[in-house]
Parts: structure tokens; sequence; C-alpha cells
């Protein structure tokens, strides 16, 4: 079934059908019954393109995303889905895994005009583009990332990483490694320069010297978490504690760890960043950062814009430090509780021991 064979079920023409559709109030209420009917009756299912046709618009909505398999990613786009689907639109999902697949989207998809607005998520925008997508009037909110031409909605990555080391900090520990990401291309992620700021803001606040064989920075993979803290834990002097960059290499961490013999939280304390589920899963001790409502209020503001144009805003969204089983005091005859990590057929199992002192 089509517009067409509703229309034509109605007695109507297809502009009429397309404006009941958009609830449009320049239709007369017996029309509007009539066309509802037809509607019901031949389970009749809008496709954006139907409804388009009253409003101009296509109720379509562009994602830009790269590596959109990562966990971080996902949980954006769960949040974006939802609130889609909420208000009627449908997303189109633009996968970046190259800086000329990037370029050829932010270029392209202006002049294409199949979107009613697009979301740009972790990549960054210059100037030159963000101009190029006001001369289109096509509406853009960026996620994960900032131009002060265009709404963005940021995470405090530099206070994050800074509670994450004050935090181990005051579990008494000074030799504290950082396994960060790289930059992938030129793709200019702001995530990896902003957390290292935190992680050096968080030494010299407490006068401790920041060394640079503590740090390394691979792939935002477990692979690369592994290969960071291999580097780490090699040293003639190791850390006691390591942050990562992210979740999934903590994962990679601990696995390093575990392959070295040391105990976590005993011999080695972790703390991750983003707060995917499997982090939850691990008891690993993270930075949560609100990925889902990233999503979902991006695409609230994307709407907001696409209605009628407001001036760009930034917003920062809060971090939160959540403490689980991967950290400890260095020296602490009165722990309550640690926890230990074995790798069984390629699934982390997590086994709490619960110790109470008489």
């Amino acid at each position: 079934m089509n517009i067409y064979d509703v229309a034509k079920q109605a007695g109507v023409g297809i502009g009429t059908v397309s404006r009941v559709l958009n609830g449009s109030a320049k239709v007369k209420p017996e029309t509007r019954e009539r066309v509802q009917a037809a509607i019901n009756q031949l389970d009749y299912v809008p496709h954006g393109a139907a409804r388009s046709l009253g409003s101009g618009r296509s109720h379509v909505l562009g994602l830009v995303v790269p590596f959109f398999t990562r966990p971080f990613f996902i949980e954006v786009l769960r949040g974006v889905e939802m609130a889609a689907t909420a208000h009627g639109y449908e997303m189109v999902l633009y996968n970046v895994e190259t800086t000329t697949q990037r370029d050829h989207y932010l270029r392209q998809l202006p002049m294409r005009r199949r979107v009613d607005g697009l979301l740009v998520v972790s990549l960054f925008c210059d100037e030159s583009e963000a101009e190029r997508f006001r001369k289109m009037n096509l509406p853009v909110v960026l996620v994960d990332s900032y131009n002060p031409l265009l709404t963005s909605l940021v995470v405090d990555n530099i206070s994050g990483a800074r509670q994450a080391v004050e935090y181990l900090i005051s579990l008494g520990h000074r030799q504290i490694g950082f396994v960060n990401g790289v930059k992938v291309g030129s793709f200019n992620f702001n995530k990896a320069d902003d957390r290292m700021s935190g992680y050096r803001q968080a030494l010299a606040n407490s006068d401790i010297p920041y060394n640079p064989e503590w740090v390394s920075a691979t792939e935002w993979t477990r692979a690369g978490g592994r290969e960071g803290a291999r580097q780490l834990l090699l040293l003639p002097q190791r850390p006691t504690a390591i942050f990562a960059a992210s979740d999934v290499q903590a994962l990679g961490v601990m696995e390093q760890a575990q392959a070295q013999g040391l105990r976590v939280p005993q011999d080695l304390c972790i703390i991750g960043f983003d707060n995917i589920e499997l982090a939850e899963l691990l008891n690993l001790t993270t930075v949560a950062q609100p990925m889902h409502e990233m999503g979902k209020q991006a695409v609230e503001r994307l709407l907001a814009e696409i209605e009628c144009p407001q001036p760009p805003q930034t917003v920062m969204m809060d971090v939160t430090l959540v403490h689980r089983s991967t950290t400890a005091p260095l020296a602490a005859p009165n722990v309550s509780a640690f926890s230990t990590a074995s790798v069984r057929d390629g699934v982390w199992a997590t086994q709490q021991n619960i110790i109470t002192e008489g």
C-alpha cells in the first residue's frame, strides 16, 4: 500500500493525505476522518517521503559517526534512535572510517538535502565546513565535538580525567600510569588531548612530577590497552595504578595485568572512562559519561533547530566517577573487599571475595 492507494480510497488528492499525515490544520474535519478511515482500512504505514509532500521535509535525520561499532558510539546511537523514533523521524547512518569519507560526507550532504538535519559525532568540523552548513541552511548539531559556529554537545573530558587521577592520588598512589588513545588520522578527536590535560593537571595539583615513561598512546581497543599496559608494567619502576582513556582499553589493561601475574586491585589499580555495560559487569572503576543522554539531547536540539533556526549553543555535560572494585588504597591493611579477574574462553569472569575482620 502507498499514499496513492489511500488517496484513491478516501477520494482525495495525495496532497490532502500528506497534510493529514503531517497534522495540518488546513483539512476539514470530515475530510480528515475519511482519510484516517482509509489509512486504517488499508493498514497504511506512512513513509517519510510521503509525509514530506505536505511539509517540505523528509522526516529523516542524517548521522555521521566514526567507527560506529565501538561501545561508546553504540550507546550514543541508542539515545539518538530512541529520540528520533519518538518524534517520528527515521535515521540514515553514514559510517566514517577514513578522512576521505569524512570530507566527502561533510561536503556532499548539505547539497543533497536528503535529510532535514545532521548529527555529527566525534568528528571535528572546521570553520569552512560550519559556514557551508549555514549557507545551505542545513541544521547541524555536533556531539562529542565542538565548533563555536554550531550547537555542540560535549562532556568535560578534562574534569573527568582529573577526577580519576585525583581519586587514585587520594588512595595513596603516586606512580600513576596513563594509557591514552591515539588520534585517528586527521579526525582530531579532542578527547585524547583533553584526557591527557586532566591527567597532568591532577598530578600538578598534588606536586607529583610528570613522568613521560608512565604514559602510552594506543588504539582505542582492548589490544591497544594490553599493549599500553605491557609497556608500562615492564618498566623497572612500574606504576601502581593505571588510568585508561576508555573502558575498552581498561579491559586490555586488566588482561595484561593478569598475564603478568598481578592482582587487581592489590598489585595494580585500574580506572577506565565511559562506563559501558562491560564496566559494570567487571566491576571496573570508571568515569561515567552520559552517552545515551547525549544522543537524546542531540536529537532534541537538532529538531528545535529544524523548527526554528537558533544561535549556536555549547552544552557541557557532566561526568561522574563510579567507584567499583578495581581500585583500592596503595597500602590498606583494613581493605574489606577485593576482586580478582581471569579469562575463560575469551570471556572475563569476575569473582568477589569478602574479608571480614574480627
